[in-house]
């Protein structure tokens, strides 16, 4: 099916591995023009398909506005933002959780998100369709046990999607959230084996722990979620905004 997305400019952070790296080959596959940025400088260089990889921290205001004004120029504009970034956070009770990592959480998963999209707006309202997807979670609606802070900044990152489609949409930008559920790779895994070693468990019983609530017993793939970002950056996703997309088999719980 054609997305018709080619020649669309294209942001995506956090784009050197992972979900991140997945979302931008789909875009590069549908023939748009892609900047995207990461903190692995190692992993930027990897990057195929013309694609502009340069090295920013989301959580820092001046960079990510520095990195947004390069990005924009290199494109000449912007029609579709992937707000992608984002850090695990602690594993750990609520009483046991460093501020320091409490405050790291929410700088990244969804202070980054702002101090991007703040830089954006401007460009976003010159396009002709113009969307921003924000990456939340399945943490971002069900909560969360021993992961506060990122349940914490990914219902955060709802919170500001709903209030960009409510602000933006007279300027016919459209503004969604995704939320993934139990997603393939080394991410998860990484998880799950804090989660191990936080509750004494082996990882099979992780495992079968996290996909008990779930209808779909499989994980999501990053490719999966891709395509829903297609679909959203589309002009056949037009009139799509303001809506928190699950990507998760019906999960409903997680713990």
């Amino acid at each position: 099916m054609d997305m018709q997305l080619k020649d669309a400019r294209v942001i995506v952070t956090a784009g050197a591995s992972g979900i991140g790296r997945e979302i931008v080959q789909a875009f590069v596959d549908e023939g748009a023009r892609v900047v995207t940025c990461d903190i692995d400088e190692g992993a930027l260089a990897d990057l195929s398909g013309g694609v502009l990889g340069l090295v920013c921290d989301v959580s820092d205001a001046d960079a990510a506005g520095a990195f947004m004004a390069d990005a924009i120029a290199y494109l000449g504009g912007l029609d579709a933002l992937v707000n992608n970034a984002g850090i695990a956070g602690p594993t750990a009770g609520i009483a046991d959780i460093d501020p320091h990592d409490w405050a790291r959480t929410l700088d990244v998963c969804l202070t980054g998100h702002f101090n991007i999209t703040r830089a954006a707006v401007g460009a976003l309202r010159k396009s002709d369709n113009a969307s921003i997807t924000n990456m939340s979670s399945a943490a971002g609606r069900l909560g969360f046990a021993n992961r506060a802070a990122y349940a914490a900044a990914k219902w955060g990152v709802i919170g500001f999607t709903k209030s960009l489609a409510l602000e933006l949409g007279p300027d016919r930008i459209r503004a969604n959230a995704i939320l993934p559920g139990l997603v393939a790779g080394d991410r998860q895994r990484r998880v799950m084996e804090a989660r191990s070693q936080a509750q004494g468990k082996t990882m099979a019983q992780i495992e079968a722990d996290a996909f008990a609530h779930v209808s779909i017993k499989d994980y999501v793939t990053a490719r999966q979620i891709a395509d829903q970002v297609l679909m959203l950056a589309s002009p056949r996703g037009r009139t799509v905004s303001g809506q928190a997309i699950a990507v998760d088999g019906d999960l409903g719980m997680l713990g």
